[in-house]
């Protein structure tokens, strides 16, 4: 597995937002975690990135011990994370906060290259470059978001609720770049409420209900599961 996590208990003071946690993503695979707001996605997602310390537990990536290392330590290493929201810099221009997403020094045709993979998934940002990232619209900050992660060359990108609260045509266009990145060999970690979307994407999911896994399966099984169709697909 390239990231593996194990029995992992986090949380905030003396409340456990995560319990006895397990789960994997393999190298090249599209995982997507489901959840209601509260179930602890996002938490777990920050303790995956070093933003919140686990109590108990174990993360591996690429086989290393990563859940006693900074977050300064841990995205270097090849995880990079769209956060929910976007979290852009909005009185920096897009470019800026595009170059951001490096996390070490590169080459400025090495910056270009990526750059230039950047817009090609995401045209927008190109005629957008010289603008400040809080004038744009909610789904070009998601993908201002996205391309600021793509820009460090992540081996896991971890996609935390991409599409919430976007508009519908917004929403597929996401999910059209997500699709893209995946033909494209990228490892994904997709958190999302949007379970028709990312079962679709995805190879693999978990659901998480209150801060438990409390069931994975292929998406296709996950697609035709009544619990699921019923709490996240309202069929």
């Amino acid at each position: 597995m390239l990231l593996e996590v194990l029995d992992l208990i986090a949380g905030y003071g003396s409340f456990h937002a995560l319990r006895e946690i397990s789960l994997g993503v393999a190298e090249k695979e599209v995982v997507t975690i489901l959840g209601a707001n509260g179930a602890g996605k996002t938490t777990l997602v920050k303790v995956v990135v070093g933003l919140i310390k686990s109590k108990k537990g174990r993360i591996q990536f690429m086989g290393d011990r990563i859940d006693k290392l900074s977050s300064s330590q841990i995205i270097p290493r090849g995880i990079a994370i769209s956060p929910q929201g976007g979290g852009c810099f909005p009185d920096m221009s897009v470019m800026k906060n595009l170059l951001m997403g490096l996390v070490t020094s590169k080459e400025k045709a090495e910056v270009g290259h990526l750059f230039r993979g950047v817009t090609e998934l995401f045209p927008v940002l190109e005629t957008r470059k010289t603008q400040k990232a809080g004038s744009l619209s909610g789904g070009e900050r998601q993908m201002l978001a996205i391309g600021r992660a793509l820009m460090g060359s992540p081996k896991l990108l971890i996609l935390d609720e991409p599409s919430l609260g976007l508009a519908p045509l917004v929403i597929n266009s996401i999910f059209g770049t997500i699709e893209r990145l995946k033909g494209q060999g990228l490892t994904i970690l997709l958190v999302e409420q949007n379970a028709s979307k990312s079962l679709k994407i995805a190879d693999r999911g978990y659901v998480m209900e209150l801060g438990r896994i409390t069931f994975s399966a292929t998406s296709a099984e996950l697609q035709q599961d009544e619990r699921v169709k019923k709490a996240y697909m309202g069929l």
